[in-house]
């Protein structure tokens, strides 16, 4: 008697179920992707006990006649490849032929649907994979798909649903993202018979990001768009002080399809790159529209991962584009002083466009100083900054957000750093300063730091080093060694000369004059070791960025350091100069403002 057996079609769905539908949201999500293939531009999401009892999707889509009705339940039958080509270029969200009888074999399923032109339409109901009833019926043109009990017949998967709660949460997380991706649609979810959430469709995605993504409003978030061959990126991100712990903030979707893609998820975070402090994630929805034969999106049966055929090129693209928005938007938040009036702070770069076809999302949418070292050893003089030649004045003067927590109240008034009245120091740390009715405080570590940073990096600017009479030699580990000959051109070019000395050892022959009071062997290994931890796998560029940031913050100013008059104008002066002052390099913001309306309300005087 033969071992192997050809598997019973009811097990063999099963088992393709097993893939496909994991939860009451995957249901929900295979269901939607229809429903959008179908042309429907109003789809209704009814659950019941968080999808355990009943998950019904209803569309009012082209619809489909009784044959095809049937068909529809048949394994690998579907309306959207015809030939081996139509494989290797999917324009539809949906195409394996999977979904419906997959759910079908693990619930109790029945489909409603009438195609347009068509006097009645058709009931199909089907309970554990088998077709039990199927009749004529009076329907509205489109479809719906009731699926009930969901795993019914297996006990197994349905003992590892998690409570109500949860399961609803991913529902609702899932028809959020499609929502995101299609606001020429209107969708509506109810629970219990409740309404959940409703995104009714609205013409500038910018409203439905903003409804989407924490229920942010539109001056939160920072339109971008970018261009590479015949790749496109369009999107929002929300500003760099509005983070979450988590990544649950991040919308990706391809050729209009949500996605876990990593390639652009670490794209993403190098485009905010010192913009966020350690264990916070940006907020974006960022749409990636390519030649559909340059993505394979056939890598997983749920159809969330995809595989770029230039995944450089995909990478780049996205980095640079969030990090010009970024940039750019910081650049006008800087407005003018105009004759003493204040100007509005606008955070989205530019008005949204129009949208387009439901397949094509479209959005037009300093260190540690001796206890007897004055603190102006650290801090250069305005005309010309320590080691580095000046910065020339037409550099643009971003003027970023003064609150972490945006506010409604989001001016600068002050034309600059060096134009706010500064009222003194508190414990050694923070600079006062007030901008009319305005309080500001300013963590002078953190800014200084910011200011050595930028002209360490300053690509076209002459790094002033300073040859050691006395060469130093440091001894480094393994590892650390070769690292360092990985980095011998790119330290020389911020004035830091090391050259190996055999074996493990190597020579230090000159530092930057703004380390040169500093213990550089020390620093050569900090370098060194941290270079290490991150890999040349990241990249050169990525790891001299992080020696940037070792050495601005061993020449920064300390906390609890009393500085004069004349060393805080110096400060806000050089912080004028930079590009990006709002965030210290390691993303910590460099100051915080409050309202004099928050500070009334602090003290019970707000009306």
């Amino acid at each position: 008697m033969p071992r192997i057996r050809i598997l019973p079609d009811i097990l063999a769905n099963k088992i393709a179920a097993g893939e496909v539908v994991e939860r009451p949201a995957s249901v929900v999500k295979e269901l939607v992707e229809n429903a959008l293939d179908a042309g429907g531009s109003r789809i209704v999401i009814d659950i019941e006990n968080g999808g355990r009892s009943l998950i019904q999707v209803a569309d009012n889509g082209i619809g489909m006649s009784r044959d095809d009705a049937l068909l529809a339940l048949e394994r690998f039958a579907t309306s959207k490849l015809h030939t081996d080509a139509d494989l290797g270029a999917i324009q539809t969200l949906g195409f394996r032929g999977e979904a419906l009888p997959s759910i079908a074999a693990v619930a109790k399923l029945t489909l409603i649907t009438r195609e347009q032109g068509s006097d009645t339409g058709v009931e199909v109901q089907v309970e554990g994979g088998k077709i039990t009833q199927v009749i004529d019926t009076g329907a509205a043109q489109g479809t719906l798909i009731r699926v009930a009990q969901l795993f019914f017949n297996t006990p197994a998967r349905r003992k590892f649903l998690k409570s109500t709660g949860t399961e609803m949460g991913h529902v609702a997380d899932t028809v959020a993202g499609m929502a995101l991706a299609y606001p020429q649609v209107h969708f509506k979810l109810n629970h219990n018979g409740k309404v959940v959430k409703q995104w009714p469709r609205v013409s500038d995605p910018i409203e439905r990001a903003a409804d989407v993504m924490a229920q942010l409003g539109p001056n939160d978030l920072i339109k971008l768009e970018a261009r590479a061959g015949d790749i496109f990126l369009t999107g929002v991100v929300a500003k760099a002080g509005i983070t979450r712990s988590t990544t649950g903030g991040i919308y990706l979707f391809v050729n209009g399809r949500r996605v876990r893609d990593r390639v652009m998820q670490h794209a993403l975070f190098e485009g905010f790159h010192g913009r966020l402090m350690k264990g916070q994630f940006p907020l974006a929805a960022l749409f990636l529209q390519l030649p559909f034969d340059q993505v394979d999106v056939n890598v997983h049966p749920t159809k969330h991962e995809v595989r770029f055929v230039d995944q450089r090129g995909v990478h780049s693209l996205v980095q640079q584009g969030v990090a010009e928005a970024l940039g750019r938007a910081e650049r006008r938040m800087w407005k003018p002083f105009d004759s003493g009036q204040t100007e509005r702070v606008a955070a989205v770069s530019e008005p949204a466009g129009d949208y387009a076809a439901p397949t094509k999302p479209s959005w037009d949418p300093v260190p540690p100083m001796p206890p007897s070292a004055p603190a102006s050893a650290a801090l250069a003089a305005p005309s010309k900054p320590q080691g580095v030649e000046p910065i020339p004045k037409s550099w643009p003067r971003p003027k970023p957000s003064l609150s972490s927590k945006p506010t409604q109240e989001d001016f600068w008034t002050a034309q600059g750093f060096a134009d706010l009245t500064v009222i003194g120091q508190f414990r050694g740390t923070y600079i006062i300063c007030q901008d009319r009715d305005d309080l500001v405080l300013i963590d002078q570590h953190a800014a200084h730091e910011r200011i050595v940073y930028e002209q360490l990096a300053a690509k076209d600017q002459r790094v002033q080093a300073q040859q050691l009479l006395l060469p130093e030699t440091v001894e480094l580990g393994f590892a650390e060694a070769q690292m360092a000959e990985q980095l011998i051109a790119g330290l020389s070019a911020m004035g830091l000369e090391i050259e190996p000395f055999g074996g493990t050892t190597f020579v230090i022959k000159s530092v930057p004059i703004l380390l040169s009071d500093q213990d550089v062997g020390r620093i050569v290994r900090e370098l060194v070791e941290r270079s290490v931890e991150i890999g040349l796998g990241a990249g050169l560029d990525k790891i001299l960025d992080e020696c940037r940031m070792v050495m601005a913050c061993h020449h920064a100013v300390r906390a609890n350091q009393r500085l004069t008059d004349t060393e805080i104008q110096t400060l806000l002066t050089q912080l004028d100069r930079c590009q990006n002052p709002g965030h210290c390099p390691h993303g910590r913001p460099v100051f915080v403002r409050w309202t004099q309306r928050e500070i009334e309300k602090a003290f019970g005087r707000s009306g």
